[in-house]
């Protein structure tokens, strides 16, 4: 099986930031990535994920929209607002597909909005993009704080 994680070796594995309410969904998607060469770290509820966000520092985030407490779109945005996070990609998902909510993700600083059912390749595909573009931006900092 191809490992969509990283292209180089001896490059540590990404790591994702799960966060998912119900505990069925959050283990199938937590294999998922695994098995696609990712390092998985958990949280249940938003407040959860903030603190380990925080603490962690993940390369991604997949955020549940709708959880209980805490929605994720509130957690995004307190997530956002802490400067080590702030440019970490964050993918919504939720079973609502209406533009709406596309719309209320974004607005709250989601990268991208995935509904439930997700396509598995089109979701390993949107998280392989999402990290090279972080990766890519991360080396245009690096590159511009050497020139100075």
């Amino acid at each position: 099986m191809q490992n969509l994680a990283h292209d180089y070796v001896h490059e540590p594995k990404p790591t994702i930031l799960l966060v998912e309410d119900f505990d069925d969904t959050r283990l199938m998607m937590k294999l998922w990535l695994q098995r696609n060469g990712y390092r998985v770290i958990e949280a249940e509820t938003g407040e959860e994920a903030i603190t380990v966000a925080r603490r962690e520092v993940p390369d991604l985030i997949i955020m549940d929209v709708m959880m209980p407490g805490m929605n994720g779109l509130d957690a995004t945005q307190q997530i956002r607002q802490y400067q080590p996070l702030n440019q970490i990609p964050i993918v919504a998902v939720s079973a609502y597909g209406a533009d709406e909510y596309r719309s209320l993700a974004l607005d709250a600083g989601c990268n991208e909005y995935v509904s439930t059912p997700f396509n598995p390749r089109e979701l390993a595909e949107l998280i392989g993009n999402l990290l090279a573009s972080r990766r890519l931006a991360d080396t245009d900092v690096r590159s511009s704080d050497l020139e100075h």
